[in-house]
């Protein structure tokens, strides 16, 4: 594993800040932030005055007409949503929101297994058949211009909202799009969920509620209620936690540790029952995977009718099929990845991307694999599951690499595809065309990567002394959660730290204890190294190390001490 530490600050602006620790300030300074504006709006995230108005979409206005218009005349409407927790998510925000203003409301998820992402023409034709006079997408959308302009044939109006990438041709047949994404949005272009999105139409509902005369009205205060949603779309999506963002995942997560949707309340019981303990790295690794289970395993549905459920007996009942949903995930991500694995020859030079196919493998658990594949090899991933002559995939990338804007110049080989510079899926007919494309798609992975190292690669914040840890940077580093992508949790480097104590703990001694000193100090400080067990037998007292590692709080019968958790470990070259 390759250390990159990031560029120190200069001595000029730790005198510009004398206030700030130096530090704290070298973490702003990594996140762009180096202005008094940027910091204060970082380190003081406000809702009042730091969301963007919603009616800055430039349909926004256009969206919430025909949505009154469908409410005032007890129109169909039908939420058409997608299979992720941010697709659930969203589909329960728009969902919440209507039926709070008394619509008459279905919703549609597609299964994952045989319709895939998006609109798709089985469900067009179910639309139409069950003659709905308006479809709101979520999280989905901005890639079927047919399928839209099928249901406007069919007498059918659609709003758009959504988040991924501009296609090459946008669904104009559309009633509104409401996508910070497009070119055109009249939105800053930042990276909202779908969720988001679906949050920025009930704010502009409720704002346009009290203009018109309309009979029902959502209390004040109600959408800050679905904050809990959004938050856990956004962090799911790894979405940059940064700006708008941060905001509204920041108070999110206030309000899921005091959630009223039953359903979560319910899940975080089986998971945890502690509230407190709630943070975004929670919400990533227990919360999230289990509203992604439903959707991987059997129908997202199950997720969705969770997040509405009033009856907690009921709520319970959902969330136990949620969990073995769950277990049976693991499961299956861990054969396939075996599999996987297999077709990867490691004893020589791999490519700039890897493609692997694989015959029937469940189109729910691929990205899984894929995202494993990439952070293990540092370099783009797909993964193809092969159904008769359909090739479907789900890839994901690196920093370095925007692997859907590798598959618009494959435009002519996809039957459908769409994502995220770091995600995607796609479809292609026929072997012909499948091989064509891993040709060009391994070429256009060469073009863009063949001048860069392409090993996995820890970015450190700054090195820093032992010396230099004490409570008031742990004070500091509080405000910068919650934490995620574009504002990781930081990682620090310490160098030429004298072992003075070592041993392993755990079950089969998985985990490793060391005491170090450092320059001679007396000050004896303790490391934690979960799953680095092995090193206790390359490291005798005496010896000096290099760690990188994350700064924290070991909290025990009411004791609190520092605790530096390592995340990598050399033996030191000095």
């Amino acid at each position: 594993m390759n250390w990159k530490i990031k560029q120190k600050i200069t001595e000029d602006l730790i005198k510009k800040y004398p206030e700030i620790n130096p530090v704290i300030l070298q973490l702003l300074y990594n996140r762009g932030l180096d202005s008094q504006e940027k910091i204060n709006s970082f380190l003081n995230p406000n809702y009042d005055l730091g969301l963007h108005n919603p009616f800055l979409f430039k349909d926004m206005e256009l969206a919430v007409k025909r949505i009154f218009s469908a409410l005032s005349k007890k129109e169909k409407i039908l939420i058409y949503g997608d299979y992720d927790a941010d697709g659930v998510c969203s589909t329960a925000i728009i969902y919440s929101a209507l039926q709070g203003l008394g619509g008459d409301l279905d919703i549609y998820i597609p299964f994952r297994e045989s319709e895939g992402y998006g609109i798709n023409s089985k469900a067009v034709q179910w639309i139409i058949s069950q003659k709905f006079n308006l479809v709101i997408t979520v999280d989905c959308g901005i890639s079927n211009k047919e399928e839209i302009q099928t249901l406007k044939n069919a007498g059918i109006d659609t709003i758009i909202t959504d988040h991924h990438e501009e296609p090459l041709a946008l669904p104009d047949s559309a009633i509104a799009i409401i996508n910070p994404s497009i070119s055109n949005s009249g939105y800053p272009k930042i990276n909202l969920c779908g969720a988001g999105v679906a949050f920025k139409l009930v704010q502009a509902l409720i704002e346009w509620q009290n203009k018109i005369d309309f009979p029902i009205k959502l209390p004040i205060g109600f959408e800050k209620w679905l904050l809990d949603l959004v938050a856990i779309a956004t962090i799911g999506d790894i979405m940059p936690l940064i700006g708008e963002n941060r905001i509204l995942t920041k108070y999110g997560l206030l309000v899921l540790k005091k959630t009223r949707n039953i359903g979560l309340q319910k899940l975080i019981e089986l998971i945890n029952s502690n509230l407190e303990e709630i943070d975004s790295e929670y919400v990533g690794w227990r919360i999230v995977p289990r509203l992604n289970a439903a959707g991987r395993i059997n129908h997202a549905s199950l997720s969705f009718y969770l997040l509405k459920e009033k009856n907690p007996y009921e709520a319970k009942r959902l969330v136990s099929i949620l969990e073995e949903n769950n277990k049976s995930r693991q499961q299956t991500t861990e054969n396939i990845l075996k599999q996987a694995l297999s077709q990867i020859d490691e004893s020589k030079e791999l490519p700039y991307s890897l493609i692997i196919l694989g015959e029937n493998w469940p189109t729910g658990i691929i990205g899984l694999v894929a995202g494993r594949l990439a952070d293990k090899f540092h370099r783009p991933v797909l993964i193809f599951s092969q159904e008769e002559d359909k090739y479907i995939a789900s890839g994901r990338s690196i920093p370095e690499f925007d692997i859907t804007e590798a598959l618009q110049e494959c435009d002519d080989l996809l039957t459908k595809y769409g994502g995220h510079p770091q995600a995607c899926g796609l479809t292609i007919t026929g072997q012909d065309n499948f091989e064509k494309f891993k040709l060009k798609f391994l070429e256009l992975a060469k073009q863009k990567l063949a001048s860069i190292k392409l090993e996995p690669m820890l970015e450190i914040e700054a090195e820093l002394k032992l010396s230099e840890i004490n409570w008031e940077i742990i004070d500091e580093l509080e405000k910068f959660e919650p934490f995620g992508e574009a504002n990781p949790k930081p990682l620090f480097a310490a160098f030429g730290l004298q072992v003075e104590h070592i041993q392993t703990v755990g079950i089969d001694g998985r985990h490793l204890k060391i005491q170090v000193t450092q320059d001679g100090a007396p000050k004896i400080h303790k490391l934690i190294g979960f799953s680095f067990g092995e090193w206790c037998a390359k490291i005798n007292v005496g010896d000096k190390i290099d760690i990188v590692f994350e700064l924290g709080i070991n909290e025990w019968n009411g004791n609190r001490e520092l605790q530096l958790k390592i995340e990598d470990i050399k033996l030191s070259s000095e």
